[in-house]
């Protein structure tokens, strides 16, 4: 599936929208480059889980729990010097939880990312605004 916003409003939206939807377990690894907007997609997803708190990215923590309909649980892996570092936060039993968990910049993390993670990537394209932004969600399970 393909998503354009328009506008930072309209990404926490469309993330707003995929938070209603999400379920327990499931796994979003998000990727983009620095500036496109990830931690705007990290607040409305958290919205759309019930999440009332304010959102920030966890780059110096690499993982934040919030609650809300269900656990929210939001890393940024981005300093990670080692994928094995995710084994000192306890990532497993974030990833096997009853909640929804959120990656960012998911692809420094390689083989731990589980195959059934919802794939999600944000590009920008000056060429079409600044403001514009390509959101691919690739859920391999659903076939979109």
């Amino acid at each position: 599936m393909t998503i354009e916003t328009w506008s930072e409003e309209e990404t926490f939206d469309a993330a707003y929208r995929i938070g209603q939807a999400a379920q327990a377990g499931q796994i979003y690894a998000l990727s983009g480059d620095l500036g496109t907007g990830k931690t705007v997609f990290a607040r409305g997803l958290a919205k759309g889980l019930g999440v009332t708190e304010p959102v920030n990215s966890p780059t110096f923590t690499i993982v934040q729990v919030y609650e809300g309909r269900l656990p929210f649980y939001h890393f940024d892996v981005y300093r990670i010097a080692d994928p094995e570092e995710m084994f000192e936060v306890g990532y497993e039993d974030y990833f096997l939880g009853d909640g929804v968990c959120l990656v960012e910049w998911a692809e420094l993390i390689g083989g731990l990312m589980p195959e059934h993670a919802i794939k999600i990537t944000i590009q920008k394209d000056l060429d079409r605004g600044f403001d514009y932004r390509k959101i691919e969600v690739k859920d391999e399970d659903s076939g979109d």
